[in-house]
């Protein structure tokens, strides 16, 4: 079912009286993955009764991003309206390990999702029958790839960034711009392979056109995406593995209840409705008016809006009603 919302009516939905009078505990943790400790956040309902396990989600971000960025934000937004929900930072970026740091590595990230899932199912907070995934952006394409993980339930995804060659191609420049960002991401890695020592870029710039971000919102203002905790550089070489992955060849293979939001302002809406079109299990779909990329991750009437609604989903398909609250 196709629904729309306009920026109009998100803002008077924001700034109406909320019910919300406390925030959620948040509690350091970590887990294993391949060898490696990741750290994550934990992000528990004030009202959290331990004899009544609640259902869990699993928060994921951007590209390049660390836990304390757009998955905090609805990590809290989850727990506002009673879901327990973590947040972690991948393997070698943040505070969790790995020796190759700042490479974004789809393979990896999305094991590191499978980690997560299988760690939520331990805690004494959740049910480990009821545990979702919520994607947002780059990460949406690892979310539903590790959905072949019959431990998650249900996924929802916001401002999803999913692609496939096609969409590769008319996002980075055709065929001879893919073939550019390739070679590029080539003789990084030889490089690296050559001398064991990465070599870093900007991840995000207003200034260096050398950056993987060149003149974007949120990653170069202090008072939205840069933050201490964040490192801004990334590891080239990732072009090869980022170009190749196909986000989209899972959409077939994902039988679980599936809500996604979204704008037509937003990026590559047309990997979006690609996806969504390949789905044969149960879905939904939401697409917001005029909002823009960066102002999914924390703009305050595109947030709600779309925590709402996730919101919404996963307490129907998780069957947590009378549990997870509003």
């Amino acid at each position: 079912m196709l629904k729309t919302l306009t920026l109009a009516a998100m803002t008077a939905v924001a700034f109406a009286a909320s019910d919300v009078v406390a925030g959620p505990r948040v509690e350091r943790v970590t887990f294993g993955a391949h060898g490696e400790q990741i750290v994550g956040d934990l992000y528990l309902p004030e009202d959290l009764d331990a004899a009544k396990p609640r259902p869990a989600l699993v928060v994921t971000g951007a590209w390049m991003t660390v836990k304390e960025q757009m998955p905090a934000r609805y990590a809290r937004e989850m727990a506002d309206r009673g879901f327990v929900a973590l947040t972690f930072d991948f393997r070698g970026w943040g505070e969790s390990g790995g020796a190759r740091r700042q490479y974004e590595d789809p393979d990896a990230k999305i094991a590191d999702i499978e980690a997560a899932v299988a760690y939520l199912a331990t805690r004494p907070e959740t049910s480990k029958n009821r545990i979702g995934g919520l994607g947002i952006c780059a990460s949406s394409g690892y979310m539903v790839t590790a959905a072949k993980d019959a431990a998650i339930k249900s996924v929802a995804l916001v401002a999803p960034w999913l692609h496939d060659a096609e969409v590769v191609e008319q996002t980075y420049g055709g065929k001879d711009g893919v073939a550019q960002l390739e070679a590029v991401g080539d003789a990084a890695e030889a490089a690296y392979r050559s001398t064991g020592k990465q070599a870093f870029l900007p991840a995000a710039s207003l200034t260096d056109d050398r950056a993987i971000m060149f003149k974007v919102p949120y990653y170069t203002e202090t008072d939205r995406g840069m933050i201490p905790a964040w490192r801004n550089e990334a590891d080239p070489a990732f072009w090869h593995g980022w170009l190749t992955f196909d986000a989209i060849q899972a959409a077939p293979r994902l039988h679980q209840p599936f809500m996604m939001v979204h704008s037509e302002a937003a990026a590559i809406p047309q990997g979006a409705h690609k996806f969504y079109a390949r789905l044969s299990g149960p879905k939904q779909e939401l697409w917001l008016d005029d909002v823009t990329q960066f102002d999914f991750y924390d703009g305050a009437a595109p947030v709600k809006a779309a925590s709402d609604a996730v919101a919404a989903h996963f307490r129907a398909t998780l069957d947590s009603a009378g549990e997870a609250g509003q």
